[in-house]
Formats: structure tokens, sequence, C-alpha cells
């Protein structure tokens, strides 16, 4: 009765009509009810269902288009929607061009990630229960042969047997060090975990993962970090800030992997730390807009050299920002659009800002002058379209934040945001000091130049001096005064 029902509601959502609407319709509304699920119970046990944003920053950079990927802890298979998106994005059809595996220890999340996948129409395999326990287990016998693994693997699991782990093999880079005392890894499992993701991949293959920060520069697994930057793979790693999780405020690092790199980068990697770069969508939620997804991957572009998918990037901002000019009223329009055609984001953004100002104004004359019962609605009705400009300015200010840092399309190091280090940087000056072997971003990135707000510091600061004496000076003649009138009453 169970499948009968839920083919029947399949068939009553699954017709030409909502076809009409946009492809994957039945995708949609269970991602929407998916996302209503997460938050409720977002994590156990160091499980976090990954954010989207996340999610696809990691399709942006290991861009997966034909072959095989895993998730070895797939969950509810957020990694191959994504994937599939992706691929069906850029052209593709993911249904004739990748095969997804994935393990899951959890039966009821194998179960979510399984009726995913059929609603997205997507090819894959799901393996549950111990028989899928990744620590102890290649359920799909995959090791060195995907061309793709991305991941959100638990955090500091630190209740996996050392002793059957090292038995299940897959590591690569090393054994991780034992805490003899509880017969388990030293800093918890996360190094198993990126020891699976580089022994998965085949000599072309590409990873992406979400992994606890404290993993890129854990002096207790140095070693294998080093044999990570000196076989070449690391590719990129990206520090996310605070509150990207839906009930965990922790940060973490988004590392990428790739077997086959260019020549021309084979010892570098590229740091970013994104940790002032986010919209926040409540005070306990930050997220990545589309348009800054795409300027974090055109960080990585430029890194690799493929300018012309920057350049293609201002062509949609250009495209993107006449659109925009559009809604905006009278001269501003002419004005905005011949900005947009010239692909002068600063000098459109300062524009929309000052047509937004004015529209304020005169929205609250056209208020002010209409009868009392009418002024709410058409309050209401003003601040809505408001709104709508200013969602439509942020978006320019999207591409003025790009092409500030990058012009054309021309990589350089941002301080506070990105460098590109070398082996060596890496390696530091005396391999064997703590600090060497680091793959925080923050170690190398910096910290971005102070802006200089035109206050002289000293000036200010006589003035701050002058006014609390004033103000001193007021609070006592006032106490003088409460306290001679309480002698007057006798008080």
């Amino acid at each position: 009765m169970g499948n009968d029902l839920l083919a029947s509601v399949i068939r009553i959502f699954n017709n030409p009509a909502l076809d009409e609407e946009g492809d994957d319709i039945i995708g949609r509304i269970y991602e929407y009810f998916l996302g209503k699920f997460a938050p409720a119970v977002a994590s156990d046990d160091g499980v976090f269902f990954t954010p989207k944003s996340l999610v696809r920053m990691i399709m942006n950079v290991i861009e997966p288009a034909r072959g095989t990927m895993l998730d070895p802890a797939c969950g509810s298979g957020g990694m191959f929607v994504s994937a599939s998106d992706y691929v069906r994005d850029h052209g593709g059809n993911p249904a004739a061009s990748m095969m997804f595996y994935g393990q899951e220890k959890v039966d009821y999340n194998a179960k979510l990630c399984l009726m995913n996948m059929a609603v997205h129409g997507m090819q894959g395999i799901i393996k549950s229960g111990d028989a899928a326990n990744t620590f102890y287990h290649d359920a799909h016998a995959l090791d060195g042969k995907c061309d793709y693994v991305a991941a959100n693997p638990p955090f500091n699991v630190d209740k996996v047997k050392w002793s059957a782990a090292v038995d299940a093999g897959r590591l690569p880079l090393g054994t991780p060090k034992e805490n003899k005392k509880h017969e388990v890894p030293t800093s918890g499992a996360n190094y198993l975990w990126i020891n699976y993701f580089y022994s998965y991949l085949n000599d072309h293959g590409r990873a992406g993962f979400v992994m606890a920060s404290s993993a890129t520069d854990s002096n207790a697994e140095r070693a294998q970090r080093r044999a990570l930057v000196e076989a070449g793979a690391v590719d990129v790693m990206l520090y996310v800030g605070n509150n990207f999780f839906y009930t965990k405020s922790l940060p973490c690092t988004l590392w990428f992997l790739d077997k086959d790199k260019p020549q021309a980068i084979r010892d570098k990697v590229l740091f970013i730390d994104a940790q002032r770069y986010h919209t926040a969508v409540s005070t306990t939620l930050n997220e990545w807009t589309p348009w800054q997804l795409k300027n974090l991957s055109a960080i990585v572009w430029l890194y690799r050299g493929e300018t012309q998918k920057y350049r293609e990037l201002l062509g949609a901002y250009r495209a993107r920002c006449a659109e925009l000019a559009k809604l905006f009223a009278g001269q501003a329009v002419e004005l905005l659009t011949g900005i947009a055609a010239a692909g002068d984001f600063a000098s459109a953004h300062k524009a929309m800002l000052a047509a937004i100002e004015e529209q304020k104004s005169a929205a609250k004359a056209e208020v002010e002058a209409l009868p009392k019962r009418q002024q709410k609605k058409r309050r209401e009705e003003l601040a809505a379209k408001t709104a709508e400009l200013e969602a439509a300015a942020t978006e320019v200010g999207e591409a003025v934040w790009l092409v500030e840092k990058f012009g054309e399309g021309e990589y350089a190091d941002v301080p506070g945001l990105c460098k590109i280090a070398s082996k060596r940087d890496i390696q530091g000056d005396q391999p064997a000091d703590k600090s060497s072997w680091s793959l925080t971003p923050g170690a190398y990135v910096g910290v971005p130049p102070v802006e200089d707000d035109g206050v002289d510091f000293h000036e200010r600061m006589g003035e701050i001096q002058a006014e609390l004496s004033h103000l001193q000076a007021e609070s006592n003649d006032l106490m003088a005064t409460i306290n001679r009138n309480f002698r007057e009453l006798g008080l």
C-alpha cells in the first residue's frame, strides 16, 4: 500500500503541465521538504546536513562532467543532486554520463538518498548498514577507480577502532597515529577520511569535501599533509566562516584534491579565506548567493589559467546589469543601460544607489500626501519596490567586488582573501617545525588592509576627551542640584 501511494503521488505531480514550469519539478519539491526537514535534525554525533551553497561550491571546483562519483558518507544524497544539476547546467545529461555510488551507515539516511536520486532520475547504487561503514569497508570496490569524490563526512569522530580501520586499508598517506589508551586515532577520524578521499581517486580524479578546520594544521597528522603536498595533489583550500550549518556555528574548510593538476600549478596551492564573504540569511545562518559562488569560482578559474570562463562571467554580469536597469524609473534606465553596456559596474552601482535614495524620498512624500487610510497599503507597496531595487544594486555590487580585485581577468593575490602558495611556502623554513606543512588558508592570505576612514586619530581622541569632560561637568552640576533640592526638602 505504501509503494502504491507513493507512485500515485508521483503521478499526480509528474505531468506535462508541471514540466512546462521547468525540468525536474519532482526533485525540486522533494528538495523543498528536505530543506524544511534538515534544520530540525541537522546534526547527530558529528553528522551534519550540508548547506546547498557549500555543496554547490564543491561542484564548481571539481567540475563533474562524466564518469564515476563516490560519496562514502552520502547522507541524503545532496552531493549527487548537486553534481547532477551541475552537469545539466553545463549542457550535459547526467543520466547518461554519470554513475553515482554512495555508502551510508544509517539506514534511514540511505532511504532518503535513494528517494532523492529516484525523483531526480539519477543512476546510482547506495549501500547502507554496517557493511557500508566506510571506516571498515570499501563497499563498492572503488579504491583507485573514481573520477570524482565529494563528501561531507562526520567531523572529529572518536569511536573508530584504530586497528580495524588500519586493517581495512586505503591509507596511502600513512597510518593516523593511535591513542593507545582508547585504541582510536589520536585526532579523531578526520585523516582516515582524507586518506580515503585521496585513495579512491583514479589518476585524473578530483575530490572536494568538507572538513573540520582543525584538520588543516593538526600536528599529529603533519606527515600526511606533507605527503599530499609533495604529491602535488592539493589543489584549493577554502576556509568557510561560522554559521553555514543549520544548527551549528562552527567554521569548516573545503578541501580540493586533484591527481592530474596542470604542470604549471603542480607545486602550487590556492588558498582562499572566505570568512568575510557571505550573505547573512538570519542572525544564525549564512550562505553564498549564486553570484558569490560565481565570484569564488572565478578566483579558481584564474588560478588555473582559465581566463575565458572569467570573461564569460563578466559578460553575464553586463547582461544582468542591463536587465536590472529596467527596474529603475525615468532617466536612470537610459543611464544605467549605457553604463552596463560599457561594463563600468562601479558607476552603475553608484547610480543605482543614488536612484534608490531618490526613490525613497519620493516614496515618503507620496505616502504623506495620501489620506491616512491609504498610507499603510501604499507604504508597503513602495517598500517592496525599494527592496527590489536594493536587491538589484546588491547583485551589481558583486560585479564591483570581483572587478576591483581581478580587473579584466588577471589573477593577483589579495590580502585577506586569496594567495597562491608554492610547495616551498608550505614546507616552511624548517620542515620539522610544528607550523610547517600547514594547510590553513589564514596562514597564507593574511588579513585585509585596514581602510583609511579619513579621521585623524589624535585629533578625534582630543575631541572625545573634551566631550567627556563637558559631560562630566554637566553630571557634577546635576548632582549638586539634586543634593541641594534634597536639603531644601529636609531630607
